[in-house]
Formats: structure tokens, sequence, C-alpha cells
């Protein structure tokens, strides 16, 4: 310890030496840049000057914590029963002249690497832009050795991985604040600035963890994986790591962010700074194992899914009942119950969630979107054809179209609220930069660029296709059950022509036309059993779509079938038509709002002769013809519809 002192001081005012130099050399970078072939010879010559000082400084500092005694020993034997114990940092680092040998060599290697870093940021032409620090080599010396004696263990516990981090994030815990309150105050000395000793150990302990595992852990699982008779073995332990390593990554990064949140930030847009702090990273470097993860993860959750596929209770749609209570509040915001969504959405969602969480401390945002898009996204995909089959295994002839709608109902349910889901991820700013990550990623590779800017666009679309083609394919069956129904009624005729009817009263005291009554009556029980089995969005959409082509239907046959109204005939045909309005009066105030085309059929037919005497002059001559039918309140009839049903009229007083 007498020779140690005044060497470290020796190395010191060299390492503020090669700082002078470097201050000189930045000076001449700006400013006269033509001296490059200068810069490059001073270079040369510190190059030799580190060669040798830095092998020097970490020499002396390794044997000096040799002499402290560091690392302190584990507890063997609790250890091997599974028993982590707590420890602590070693006091005689803090003590006489062995903290002070201490300081000055971990002073020395701070200012080594401060000068390292200063001509790696003028060579790379990036001064100032560095943002954060996170490895120091004199933390790296303090865990190196911590990570020999570890080893030893970890070995022991390949199918107990639980032990190794257990003991990891305990070591890490219980040196933390000696290592901050120590070592802290010497790297604001070397001013190595945004460096943050607690940072420095934790990233050091995670990427020893991590350099294990690599090497003997998911190594391991990678060639056995490749083994199909133990695949499934293999399947079941690789979960069981990733459960373990996502919880770990998070309870280390908890120990910073508790008091460095800013760090915490900083990090979600500085790939580098965070990829300390992550097990996970071994997958960032390794496309292979991340693609094998990505497999075993969307395997994982097909397996899950598919029993509830095929379990009719499952899609139940029962608005009563939220199955996943608070777990689902993670990321709904409007309920299962609203969009009447049976439980195999809630579940589907769920699932996928999780293969997102498990993500989440991918530190590089490239890896994080190839394993989304290969597992949740992908996971959407296959949902999808499994409510595309449903939907097609269904049977619309009138013996059948009950449960065919609520089969299919559910299955629109679910789509949409995986929809309403996916849309409130992708408006998320973690799922906005991956997309953003994205488009620049593809545009750097002249790949094709999607125009969507949401990050589940094209499932989304895919979903809204599914949602769009089965309510029209309900509608259509509504509209063939009512034509089938009501053909006689509309084609034959009788009820038009004569005065004297064979009438049933209706619930609104109406005289309804008998041939009418069972298109009316199936049309209202259609109706209210999709009321209560699809959601109310779609429902509202259903039932105006329904309406508005009854509309046509109607007004169509009217136009062909060449029927001639009596009066009779008349009343009976608003009484019938106002039977058809009121099916559709538990959906709105106004129904006959909907049948804009029958309602001015109706007024045309129950016109006073000599109106529609003036009218049709008017059609005639074709001048005001527009403005006349205008101030009737017509305005949905062409002039031929109108003057067909003028022309259709018996005399009417």
């Amino acid at each position: 310890m007498q020779d140690f002192g005044p060497k470290q001081e020796r190395i010191l005012e060299a390492i503020k030496t090669m700082n002078n130099i470097e201050e000189v050399l930045v000076y001449i970078e700006k400013f006269q840049a033509q001296w490059h072939r200068l810069l490059e010879s001073v270079d040369a010559r510190v190059d030799k000057i580190l060669v040798v000082v830095r092998p020097q400084v970490l020499a002396d500092h390794r044997a000096l914590l040799a002499s402290l005694g560091w690392p302190p020993k584990l507890l063997t034997p609790k250890i091997d029963s599974g028993e982590i114990a707590g420890l602590s940092y070693p006091r005689v680092l803090m003590q006489g002249d062995k903290s002070k040998g201490y300081s000055q060599t971990f002073l020395a290697l701070c200012s080594l690497q401060h000068l390292q870093r200063r001509r790696e940021d003028r060579q790379h032409n990036i001064i100032g832009q560095r943002k954060s620090c996170v490895g120091l080599w004199a933390i790296d010396e303090l865990v190196s050795p911590i990570a020999s004696r570890m080893e030893y263990h970890f070995s022991k516990w390949a199918e107990q991985p639980e032990f190794m981090f257990a003991l990891v994030y305990k070591i890490t815990k219980d040196f933390i604040i000696g290592v901050d309150d120590v070592l802290q105050p010497l790297i604001d000395k070397a001013m190595l600035s945004s460096c943050s000793a607690k940072e420095a150990w934790v990233s050091a302990m995670v990427q020893m963890l991590s350099g294990f595992l690599a090497k003997s852990v998911f190594s391991v699982l990678v060639e056995r994986y490749r083994d199909k008779q133990i695949r499934s073995e293999v399947i079941a332990s690789w979960l069981h790591l990733i459960d373990h390593t996502v919880s770990f990554d998070k309870q280390m990064r908890s120990l910073l962010s508790s008091e460095t949140p800013f760090f915490l930030e900083e990090s979600k847009s500085f790939e580098g700074l965070s990829r300390g702090l992550s097990v996970l990273t071994i997958f960032c470097d390794r496309p292979e194992w991340l693609k094998i993860w990505a497999k075993i993860e969307l395997k994982d959750a097909w397996k899950k899914i598919q029993p509830l596929l095929k379990d009719e209770r499952a899609w139940i749609i029962d608005k009563e009942c939220d199955v996943m209570g608070t777990e689902s509040k993670h990321f709904v915001l409007s309920t299962r119950g609203d969009h009447k969504a049976p439980l195999v959405a809630e579940s589907a969602l769920k699932i996928a969630w999780e293969m997102i969480e498990r993500s989440q401390t991918l530190p590089s945002l490239q890896p994080r979107i190839r394993f989304i898009r290969s597992t949740a996204a992908r996971f959407f995909w296959y949902f999808l054809n499994g409510l595309i089959l449903r939907c097609k295994n269904t049977d619309f002839s009138l013996e059948n179209v009950d449960a065919s709608i609520i089969k299919v109902c559910g299955s629109i349910n679910a789509a949409r609220y995986i929809e309403s889901k996916m849309q409130e991820w992708s408006d998320d700013v973690s799922f906005l930069e991956m997309r953003i990550a994205e488009k620049d990623y593809d545009i750097d590779r002249n790949n094709e660029v999607l125009g969507n800017s949401c990050f589940f666009g094209e499932e989304i679309k895919s979903l809204e296709e599914l949602m769009t083609n089965w309510l029209m394919e309900i509608i259509s069956a509504l509209l063939h059950h009512f034509e089938t129904l009501s053909w006689e009624y509309l084609q034959n005729g009788r009820y038009f022509v004569q005065e004297n009817l064979h009438r049933v009263p209706a619930v609104t005291d109406l005289a309804v036309s008998f041939d009418i009554v069972q298109a009316l009556d199936a049309l209202k029980s259609q109706l209210h059993l999709l009321k209560m089995s699809l959601n109310p969005k779609d429902f509202l959409d259903l039932w105006r779509s329904v309406a508005d082509a009854l509309d046509q239907f109607v007004s169509r046959s009217i136009f062909t079938s060449g029927i001639r109204y009596s009066s009779g005939g008349i009343n009976q045909f608003d009484s019938d038509m106002q039977a058809l309005f009121h099916v559709f009066q538990p959906f709105c105030y106004r129904p006959d709002a909907f049948f804009p085309c029958i309602r001015e059929i109706l007024k045309l037919l129950q016109m006073s002769k000599e109106e529609a005497k003036l009218l049709q002059v008017a059609l005639f001559k074709d001048k005001n013809g527009t403005k006349c039918l205008h101030s009737l309140g017509i305005s949905h009839l062409t002039f031929d519809q109108v003057d067909n049903v003028l022309s259709n009229r018996k005399c009417r007083s």
C-alpha cells in the first residue's frame, strides 16, 4: 500500500494529460478539419499509451478487490437448499487506507472510461449526442467475480430457473444501496455524466445472468426443440423460463423506477439504455431464437383457445356476465356486456394480451414488433378464420333461421368486441411508436409500406369485412323470408281491387290483410331476436338497412304488379303499411320516416281525384313538375313512378 498511492497518482495524472490532449483534438476537429492527418497521428500515439495504461489500471483494481475479500462468500448450504440469503455491501471498502486505495483505483478506471467515451464521441462525430450511460467498467469488475461464483450454483438449477432469478435479484437488491452511497460520488468526480451507479449495477447483474442463460439454458432448449419427440417437454420448460424471465425483468426495473423515473421514461426511446436491463436482450441478438419463442407462444395460445371454440357454452351471449372481472379493466374501456360478446371473445383477448405483455421488456422495437406480429397478430387471424367457419356452418332456412341468427350474431359480436379492443391497443403510445418504427424499417429496406397508421390495421379491416358480410347475409335472409311469405299478398292484389275484404285485427286496431300477417309476424319475431342477440351498434345499422330494403322491395312490387287500387283497396294498403311501420316502432319514434317511398306512394294513392289530375297535368307538361312534387312532399319517386301510381288508382272522390 505504500507504493500504491503514488502509483495511482501517476496514473491519474497520465489520464488527466490525455484528457487535455483530447481537448486540443476536439478544438482542431472543429476549427482545423484539414489537419486530419495530425489528428490520426496523435490518436495513434494515445492508443499506444492506452494499450499500456488500461491493463495496468484493471490489474491494480482487481488486485485491490481481491485483497479486500471481494466478492463475499455465498452461504452455500442455504443456496443449495433453495434458500436465498441476504448480503450487504462490505464495509471494508469504506474504511481507512483500503477505502482510499479502492477509491483511487475506481476513480482511475472511471476516468479512463470517461476518456474513452470522449474519444469515441469525437471519432464518430457524436459529441454531445450520447444520452445516457449504463455500463461502467468499474461496476463490471465488481460483478465479474460474483458471476464466477454464482455460475456454479446456476449449473445445478437448469430445471429450476426460479432459483437463479431469485438469487440474482436478492444480491442486486441487497448491494444496490451500498453501491449508490459509495460509488456514485466517485463516478460524479470522474465526470461520467448521465451515469448512475445503481443503473450500472443492475445492468451488469442482468447481463451476467443473460450471458449464462444464453450459453447454458436457452441454447440447450433450442437444440432440444429440434427433436420432435421431446418438443412438448421443451415447450413447457421454455414457457416456464420465459414467465420467470419477464417477472425478473420487471423486478429489476422496479429497483430503479422508484428513484429514477426519468431514466425509465428515456429508456423507451433509447434502445441501448434499456438493452442492459432485460434478460430478453438475448432474443434481440438471435432472430432464430425469437422465431422459436414466437412459434411456441402461438402454439400454446391456440391450444388454449381451441376447446372454447368448440364449446357452445363459451358462445352464449350473456350481457350480465363479466367473466374476466377486474383483469379485463387493464385494457377495457367498454365491457364485453356492452358488445354482447361471448366469453370466447374475452378469452381470446386475454390470451393475446398476455403474449403482448411478455414482449414488453424486449428492449429493441424491431424484435418486439416481429414477436407481436408472429404471435398476437397471427393468433387473431386464426381466430378470425374460426369465426368465419362458424358463420358458414349455418342454415338460414325458415325452419332454422332463429338458431342461425343467434350463432352468427355471436360471431359478429365477438368480432366487434375484438375490433374495439384492437383499436384501443393501437391508439396506445407504445403501439403508435411500434407502427412508426415499422414504417421506417420498411422504407429503409424499400419494402412495401402499408398505408394504415394503425398497428392492427389489417386485422381490424378483416374483422370489419366479416361483420359487414354476415350482417348482409342476415339482412338477405330476412328479406328473402319476407318476400316468400308476402308474395301472394303483393302479386295477387285481390285485397286492393275489392271493396269487401277479409281482415284480421292487429294489436294497433288496424285491419291487416290476412296474406301479410305471417310475413309481418315473422319479421317482428326475427327483429326482436336480433335486438336481443346483436350488439347495439350493428343492430342499429341492421334494422335501418332492413327498413330501407323493405321500402324498396314493396314500392318496386307496386310499380311492377300492375294492380289497380280501389278506394277500399287504398285504405287496406294503408292499414297494411301502418302495420309494417309498427313492426319497427320499438326501435324509433317515427318508423314511417324510414320508408320514404311507401309513404309517398300512400300520399299519391290518397289524393283526391282533382289533385291527382292536376299533378298528372303538371308532370305531363314537365315545366314545374319537380317543384310541384316537392311542394307535395314527394322527393324519392321519379316522374314515371308517380305517373304509374296515379294511373293505377281507380276513381277516388
